[in-house]
């Protein structure tokens, strides 16, 4: 576990590893250049470079922490993929229930999955958990309408890399967007009046606008000015950690 410069959480925290592409979003994943990186200067837990690997050494790791922290879970994984065993998601929520000093961000893009385990009755929701969907163009939106139907506190998207247009999003019972711009070597363009169309929906809307980034190939460069504001709202349920 470790700080993350991640500009919308404080830490990482990694029960999983690896994982593979599934839609347009994963095409320059960064977690798996950086899972590649960190298996060529010999990290251990990265033995597998990006392959799906579970870290049950990892599981107790929030214990370690008495201060509150938000935590981003799985930065380098998706917690829902297919081949992770539902009673290992179980054990990472009973973590995080154990927690509650803590809050636990979880981002997936497989919503079909979260959707289906939490109709079983099989997710413990606590107040600390917040969940949330990629949604990086809108042939992705039917995910946002997955994530409501779950009985997660807070709920999020993260637009990001934002690829397309989301022109009238559904934001009934969201509450926070993130959205930010591609980065790496080939970025994808994300235009300006997209990112700003998403802001006024939030504004008009009550939800909670994060803009994390333009992107591009400095990202450091580019910042995160928005209409000449930076944007770094948070859920009403944040609890100020």
């Amino acid at each position: 576990m470790k700080y993350s410069k991640i500009e919308w959480t404080e830490s990482t925290w990694n029960p999983v590893t690896g994982c593979d592409k599934i839609s347009p979003g994963c095409k320059f994943c960064y977690a798996e250049s950086f899972a590649k990186r960190l298996q060529g200067m010999g990290v251990e837990k990265y033995a597998n470079g990006f392959k799906l690997t579970l870290q049950p050494e990892s599981l107790n790791d929030p214990f370690k922490y008495k201060k509150s922290r938000v935590f981003f879970v799985n930065s380098m994984s998706d917690l829902f993929h297919k081949d992770i065993p539902v009673e290992y998601i179980r054990r990472v929520f009973k973590v995080m229930n154990e927690n509650p000093q803590h809050v636990f961000q979880i981002l997936t893009k497989r919503a079909n999955i979260l959707r289906y385990y939490d109709s079983e009755g099989w997710l413990d929701w606590s107040h600390n958990i917040w969940m949330g969907v990629s949604v990086e163009n809108q042939t992705f939106t039917g995910r946002i309408d997955l994530l409501r139907q779950t009985k997660a506190k807070v709920k999020f998207l993260s637009c990001e890399p934002l690829i397309g247009a989301l022109p009238g999003l559904n934001l009934h019972g969201i509450d926070w967007v993130i959205v930010g711009g591609e980065s790496g070597r080939n970025p994808r363009e994300m235009k300006p009046e997209w990112a700003e169309d998403i802001k006024e929906q939030c504004v008009n809307a009550g939800v909670a606008f994060f803009f994390k980034q333009w992107g591009g190939r400095n990202k450091k460069k580019a910042g995160r000015m928005l209409g000449g504001k930076t944007w770094s709202q948070m859920p009403s349920d944040y609890i100020g950690l």
